[in-house]
């Protein structure tokens, strides 16, 4: 009712150890944090937290097949309970289907050989699909699963846009240095500048339950000069690689583009053939962060923005990173509160907080109905396969499809 889908017990089949391992015992959305940027009297409290206020669930609607989803989608129902305690039904609320768009997922041209061989595998992935419908805008929720391992999530953001009445009908008629809180996208209108910041709660369990969260910096490093020993290379220069092992919550806390070239969740106690740490690594979407201020009030509501990246020790009772109770919240009770504890988390079963966020300037493009925009995040495998775990993978079959024209 208040997250929506939820993606249990993720598991990948390893052809080589012929079972399934564990990556994600349970991912979905905890909270989406919407803070609007007007501040006039009518406009500067509308800052939202859609899961804990509206339920993600509660607002999801029927897909329409042949067009949310493609002709090959299965469809499922979703049952919740409602306010007086009584089920109910939102027919066709998933799809599951397969997706192939025409993408690589690896190739070669052997160009030296005889022949020139190439090898080339088409890239086929199972999609689990969502839309919920939050007051105007529409959310769309695909949990995208890989052949190779990889668990890629995206979401898209349409509908129509929050706009508000205004006297101008064109933007010349504004006086200098008139803050409109927005753009005017048509007569009378202004599409009013806001957030999105959609925060995860990612449950790894990487082939066990106790794992680690590990940053990787890559350092450039200057060879020194040795006089009277002859250099091995001409070279000045080369860039390295330095781990640095979370202990604490505090550790674990990443601005996205602040830094840290990878990140990664690994569990320290099993290693690959060649003794490296299996794991799986966080590909972040865009860099985006809040520009409030953090004492701002509806900044500490939504405080589990302050950080794209969060890691915290498992606990049942620490689900939504808003706060159990988000309607008229004061911030007392969420997940950057949580983490001041600066509990332990190297070597543990650890929770994995990430936050996707869109800055979003209205532009007249967007209106009446906004076009999809999207961004996404990835978990890859890391040193996960003791080798590329899709090298057997057969080509598809030939297909003949069918010569559309235009209808004249």
């Amino acid at each position: 009712m208040r997250v929506g889908p939820k993606i249990s017990l993720a598991s990948i089949y390893d052809h080589d150890k012929d079972k399934y391992r564990r990556v994600m015992y349970r991912g979905y959305i905890s909270e989406l944090f919407v803070p609007y940027q007007d501040l006039t009297e009518e406009w500067y409290f509308r800052t939202f937290l859609d899961a804990g206020e509206f339920g993600f669930g509660i607002c999801a609607v029927p897909l329409q097949p042949s067009k949310d989803c493609p002709k090959n989608a299965v469809f499922l129902d979703g049952y919740y309970t409602t306010r007086d305690g009584t089920p109910a039904k939102t027919e066709n609320v998933f799809c599951v289907f397969e997706r192939y768009a025409g993408d690589i997922m690896w190739r070669h041209s052997e160009t030296i050989l005889p022949g020139d061989t190439v090898e080339v595998r088409e890239d086929v992935t199972l999609v689990v699909r969502m839309v919920s419908t939050v007051a105007n805008y529409d959310y769309i929720i695909d949990w995208e699963f890989k052949q190779t391992g990889s668990i890629k999530v995206t979401v898209s953001l349409s509908g129509i846009l929050a706009v508000k009445a205004s006297k101008y009908t064109h933007k010349d008629q504004t006086e200098d240095g008139e803050e409109l809180y927005g753009t005017l996208v048509a007569e009378n209108t202004i599409g009013t500048r806001h957030d999105h910041f959609v925060n995860f709660h990612l449950d790894l369990d990487i082939d066990g339950h106790a794992n680690s969260f590990v940053k990787t910096h890559l350092k450039t490093k200057v060879v020194p000069n040795s006089y009277g020993i002859p250099p091995s290379s001409p070279r000045r220069s080369y860039w390295t690689v330095v781990n640095d092992v979370a202990k604490t919550e505090s550790d674990a806390k990443i601005r996205v583009g602040s830094g840290e070239t990878e990140l990664t969740v690994v569990n320290p106690n099993k290693k690959t053939k060649m003794g490296n740490d299996i794991g799986y690594r966080l590909i972040p979407g865009p860099a985006v962060g809040p520009m409030l201020l953090e004492d701002d009030h509806e900044q500490i509501r939504g405080a589990f923005s302050n950080y794209n990246v969060w890691v915290t020790p498992y606990n049942n009772s620490e689900k939504w990173a808003g706060g159990l109770f988000v309607d008229q919240s004061h911030g007392d009770d969420n997940l950057a509160k949580w983490t001041l504890r600066d509990r332990e988390i190297e070597n543990k079963d650890i929770v994995l907080w990430y936050t996707l966020g869109f800055h979003h300037v209205p532009v007249q493009e967007d209106f009446p109905i906004m076009p999809t925009w999207s961004g996404a995040f990835e978990l890859k495998p890391n040193n996960f396969f003791e080798r590329n775990p899709v090298l057997k993978v057969n080509s598809l079959k030939p297909t003949n499809w069918v010569n559309c024209s235009a209808h004249k």
